[in-house]
C-alpha cells in the first residue's frame, strides 16, 4: 500500500436498486426462501468516503433521515470493513462517512449498497488487492443484495438473490420513485408472504422451490421497450406488503392515474417505483405526485454498480 493511499480518503459510489421481477419460492426447512429477480440498478447512489483509523466507525449525513440507524458494529457497512480486514489479514481500521440517499427500509438496497461501497473502499484503501470474484464472495456473506450493488447495471438473480447473472438492457428506463414514511422490515414482508399463502391454499397455485423470471422481462430489457416492460412487472411481496402497509394501495392508484405505464413495489417496499414512457412523462409524473402530497424522487437505470470516483 502506498503512502498515498495511507492519507487519503478513497470515495465510492454505490447504487440503489429495483426489483422490476421478483418470484419468490416456497419456505425452506432452514426459513429462507429461493427467489429469481430482475434487478436494475438505478441513478440514486449511496456515497462512502473511507479514511485510515486505529478503529472502524461510521457517520451518517445526506438527505435521509438517519437517526435510527445504528453506528455500531450491527451496521452492514462495519461489517463488511471488519470482514475484509479479516479475510485479508489487516490490523488497523477505517473511519466510514456514508452521505445516504436511498430510502431506508425502503425495499432499494440502501444498506447493502453501503457495504458494497465500503468492500470496495476499503480494498482500495488499505491495498488489499481482492479480485471483483473474491469482493462478490465476500458481499455474498453479507447479504442477498449486496453483490448486485457490487455488480450494477441489470441482472438476474437467483438463489437468495445473490447469484448474479447479467442481462442485457439498452437504453434507458425512466422511474419515479413514491417513498413512504415508514419503513417495512424484510423478514416481517416475508413472513406476511407464508402467511398470505397459508390463508389462501386453495385459492393460489402453490409456490415452486425454485422460481425462475418470466422470459417476456428479460426480452423487453433487452428490446429498452419501457411499455413492454410495463406488463410484465411483477412482485410476490407485493401483496403481503399491502397488506402491512394498505396506504400502498392508494399511492400505486394514484401513480398509474397519473400517466405511469405501471408501478410496482420494490423489493420488500414500502418504495413504489413507477415506470414512465420516457423522461418527459417521468417529469410530468414527478410533478403530478408530488402535487398529490407524496414524497417522490426521480431516477434512471441502468447504472454502474459500486466504484472508486474522483472526490
Amino acid at each position: 500500500m502506498s503512502s498515498g493511499a495511507r492519507d487519503q480518503a478513497v470515495h465510492v459510489r454505490a447504487p440503489g436498486k429495483i426489483n422490476v421481477f421478483m418470484k419468490v419460492g416456497a419456505l425452506q426447512d432452514d426459513g429462507y426462501h429461493d427467489v429469481a429477480t430482475a434487478y436494475q440498478a438505478i441513478s440514486l447512489f449511496e456515497e462512502v468516503s473511507a479514511r485510515p483509523a486505529d478503529d472502524f466507525s461510521v457517520r451518517f449525513s445526506g438527505p435521509i433521515d438517519t437517526r435510527g440507524l445504528a453506528t455500531d458494529g450491527s451496521n452492514l457497512a462495519i461489517k463488511a470493513a471488519r470482514l475484509l480486514a479479516r479475510v485479508a489479514d489487516y490490523r488497523g481500521g477505517v473511519a466510514l462517512e456514508i452521505e445516504k440517499h436511498v430510502p431506508i427500509a425502503g425495499g432499494m438496497g440502501g444498506g447493502s449498497a453501503d457495504a458494497a461501497a465500503t468492500l470496495v473502499a476499503c480494498d482500495h484503501l488499505w491495498g488489499t488487492g481482492l479480485s471483483r470474484d473474491e469482493l462478490h464472495d465476500l458481499a455474498a456473506e453479507l447479504g442477498a443484495d449486496v453483490p448486485f450493488a457490487l455488480m450494477g447495471g441489470t441482472a438476474v438473480g437467483t438463489g437468495r438473490g445473490d447469484q448474479l447473472s447479467p442481462a442485457l438492457a439498452q437504453g434507458t428506463f425512466h422511474w419515479v420513485l413514491a417513498l413512504a414514511d415508514v419503513g417495512l422490515s424484510t423478514p416481517e414482508v416475508y413472513a406476511e408472504l407464508d402467511r398470505h399463502r397459508d390463508r389462501h391454499v386453495h385459492d393460489i397455485a402453490p409456490p415452486v422451490e425454485q422460481p425462475t423470471v418470466d422470459i417476456e422481462v428479460l426480452q423487453a430489457l433487452r428490446a429498452g421497450d419501457p411499455h413492454q416492460l410495463a406488463e410484465y412487472l411483477y412482485n410476490d411481496l407485493q401483496a403481503p406488503a399491502l397488506h402491512l402497509e394498505p396506504s400502498l394501495a392508494a399511492t400505486l392508484e394514484t401513480g398509474e392515474l397519473q400517466g405511469a405505464l405501471a408501478g410496482i413495489v420494490s423489493g420488500s417496499g414500502p418504495t413504489v417505483a413507477f415506470l414512465a414512457a420516457d423522461q418527459d412523462a417521468a417529469l410530468e409524473l414527478q410533478v403530478a405526485l408530488s402535487a398529490s402530497r407524496l414524497t417522490v424522487l426521480r431516477a434512471t437505470g441502468p447504472v454502474h454498480g459500486a466504484r472508486v470516483v474522483a472526490g
